[in-house]
C-alpha cells in the first residue's frame, strides 16, 4: 500500500471508532478483511489510528469540522504533526480526496482551544487534574499525545543486563539502558521483531513498562518472604517480584478477574519463576503474607497513550467506583498482611483522588498504620504515570 492508501484505511477505521465501536476489534476485522495489506501497512494504520485517538479532541479542532469522522481527525492529526504529509491526499487511486476550500478555510491552531481540547483529556477531569498535577498539567498532557516507548525488563532469574543486551541484539533488536531503573531497557530499534526473538523466547527479558518496574523494585519484596500480589492482571509485576525476589520465598498471585490471569503460568514458565495462582478463597487461606501487592484498578490515566480509548471511555461515575474498589482492596490487604508487614499501594494514575486520597482515607480508618516510601512518576521519565506509597502495618 503507498501512504496515502493508508491514511484512507485509518479514516475508514476511525469512522467506525467515532460510531462507538472498539478500536482493536475495528483493527482486527480490518486486517482480516483486507489480506492484501501485509504487517507494514497493518502497523502503519494502526499507528495512523492511535495517534489520531491519543490526538482526539485537539485534532477535531485543528480541522475546524462541525461533525468527527475519520477525515477530520486524520486531517487535524496531520496538520498538528506533519503538515507536508497533506500533499499525499491527491484523490488519486486510493488516496484520500485534497481537502476542499471549506476545509481549508476551517482549519485552526490550538490558540484559544480550551486547556482540556488543547491537552486531549475529558472536561470533567480538568479541575481533578489541576489539583493533582498543578503547573505540570500541559507538559503532562502533551507527554500523554505520543507513542509509549518499549521498554523491557531483565529477568534476574535468567540473565544479566549484558547477556539480556547481546541476545536482543542477535535476535536485530537495539536496546539501551533506562537511567534510574536497573534491570530496564528501552528498545531503540526494530521492536516488533521482539515476540519472534530468542532473548523474549526463552524468558530473558520481558515486556515491562520502566515506571511500572519501577514500582515493583520499590516494594522491596525479600528473598524469603510470603508476597501476596493482590491484583495481579496479566501479571508484570507478578514477574518482576518474583524476579526481585530472587526465586526464592512463597509468591502468590490472585486477580478479581481469573481471566486477566490466564497467560501468567505460561509467562512464569518461560521466565523460571515460582508463582502461585490463588482462587478467591485461598487469599485468606495462605495468609498472613509479609508484604501485599496492590497495584489497584484506577482510571489508567497515566497510562493513557498506551490505550487512548480508556480516556474517552471514563465517566464521572467510574471514578466513584474506582475509589470504593481501591478501599475494598487496601482493606482485604490489610486483613491478610502479617503484624510489621507492608501494603505496597500502586496505581497508574495521575489523580490524587486514586492516590494520595486514598492513602488518607485509608490511614485515617487504620490508626497504627504508617507511611513509608512515597513516590510518583509522570508521563515521560522513566516511562508511564504511577503512584507508590509503602504502608506498614503495625
Amino acid at each position: 500500500m503507498i501512504p496515502a492508501a493508508r491514511l484512507s484505511a485509518a479514516m475508514e477505521i476511525l469512522d467506525e471508532i467515532v460510531e462507538g465501536a472498539p478500536a482493536e476489534r475495528v483493527l482486527t476485522r480490518w486486517g482480516r478483511e483486507n489480506r492484501f495489506a501485509g504487517s507494514k501497512d497493518r502497523a502503519a494504520i494502526r499507528d495512523h489510528v492511535y495517534d489520531a485517538l491519543r490526538r482526539r479532541r485537539s485534532a477535531l479542532w485543528r480541522s475546524g469540522a462541525a461533525a468527527e469522522t475519520g477525515r477530520a481527525l486524520i486531517l487535524g492529526l496531520l496538520l498538528e504533526t506533519d503538515p507536508a504529509a497533506l500533499e499525499l491526499l491527491t484523490g488519486a487511486g486510493h488516496a484520500p480526496a485534497p481537502p476542499d476550500a471549506d476545509e481549508r478555510a476551517a482549519f485552526r491552531c490550538l490558540d484559544g482551544a480550551p486547556p482540556p481540547v488543547a491537552g486531549d483529556y475529558p472536561d470533567f477531569l480538568h479541575d481533578e487534574l489541576a489539583r493533582s498535577l498543578g503547573p505540570a498539567l500541559p507538559e503532562v498532557a502533551a507527554a500523554l499525545k505520543d507513542r509509549a516507548p518499549v521498554d523491557l525488563r531483565v529477568n534476574r532469574l535468567k540473565a544479566g543486563d549484558d547477556a539480556a543486551l547481546a541476545a536482543l541484539a542477535a535476535d536485530g533488536i537495539a536496546a539501551a539502558p533506562v537511567d534510574g531503573v536497573p534491570g530496564a531497557l528501552r528498545v531503540t530499534g526494530n521492536p516488533r521483531r521482539l515476540t519472534g526473538g530468542r532473548a523474549y523466547r526463552d524468558g530473558l527479558v520481558e515486556l515491562q513498562d520502566a515506571a511500572s518496574q519501577a514500582v515493583a523494585l520499590l516494594a522491596r519484596p525479600g528473598p524469603g518472604e510470603a508476597v501476596l500480589d493482590l491484583c495481579a492482571g496479566g501479571g508484570g509485576k507478578t514477574l518482576a517480584l518474583a524476579a526481585a525476589m530472587g526465586g526464592q520465598g512463597r509468591l502468590v498471585a490472585f486477580d478479581a478477574n481469573p481471566r486477566r490471569m490466564r497467560d501468567l503460568p505460561v509467562r512464569a514458565g518461560r521466565a523460571g519463576a515460582r508463582i502461585r495462582v490463588a482462587a478467591d478463597a485461598e487469599v485468606e487461606a495462605l495468609a498472613p503474607y509479609d508484604l501485599v501487592m496492590v497495584d489497584a484498578p484506577c482510571s489508567g490515566s497515566g497510562a493513557w497513550r498506551r490505550d487512548p480509548a480508556q480516556k474517552w471511555n471514563l465517566r464521572p461515575a467510574d471514578l466513584d467506583r474506582l475509589a470504593a474498589v481501591q478501599a475494598q482492596v487496601l482493606a482485604r490487604a490489610r486483613a491478610v498482611v502479617r503484624p510489621g508487614g507492608r501494603i505496597a499501594y500502586a496505581t497508574c494514575s495521575l489523580l490524587a483522588e486514586e492516590n494520595e486520597d486514598r492513602v488518607a482515607a485509608f490511614l485515617a480508618r487504620n490508626p497504627g498504620c504508617a507511611k513509608g516510601t512515597e513516590r510518583r512518576w509522570l508521563p515521560g521519565a522513566p516511562g508511564d504515570g504511577f503512584y507508590f506509597c509503602e504502608i506498614i502495618v503495625p
